[in-house]
């Protein structure tokens, strides 16, 4: 079954806003985050929720890719510029697991030279 991303988008939302209401200091903080990487002004808002929407692939976020697609959207991004994006998520995320598996291999070499078992 599908998600419903429109009531998942909302009910998280309400559930932020319960979090800023109990420690308003966590919401502004985040949101001082986000709005220094802002203006700094290099990237167009489109391009920002772009990035966005690959990190939050990475990162496995449901809550910010609903959040960020919403953003990509209202800026302009198109399909096809979204596929793009996940293209580079996805090669991140497959060299990623390029480098731990040579991390691995290195670390499985440093215990079996070692002389444990395993050799």
């Amino acid at each position: 079954m599908m998600m419903d991303w429109e009531a998942y988008r909302k009910e998280l939302f309400a559930t932020i806003q319960q979090i800023g209401q109990t420690g308003p200091d966590i919401v502004r903080g985040y949101r001082v985050i986000a709005d220094g990487a802002a203006k700094i002004g290099k990237l167009d808002p489109k391009t920002r929720e772009l990035i966005s929407l690959a990190v939050a692939v990475t990162a496995r976020c449901d809550g910010c890719i609903v959040t960020h697609v919403d953003a990509a959207v209202r800026h302009g991004a198109t399909r096809d510029e979204l596929i793009e994006t996940l293209g580079v998520a996805i090669t991140v995320n497959a060299g990623a697991a390029l480098v731990y598996s040579a991390r691995t291999l290195d670390a499985f070499a440093a215990r079996t030279e070692a002389g444990g078992p395993g050799r």
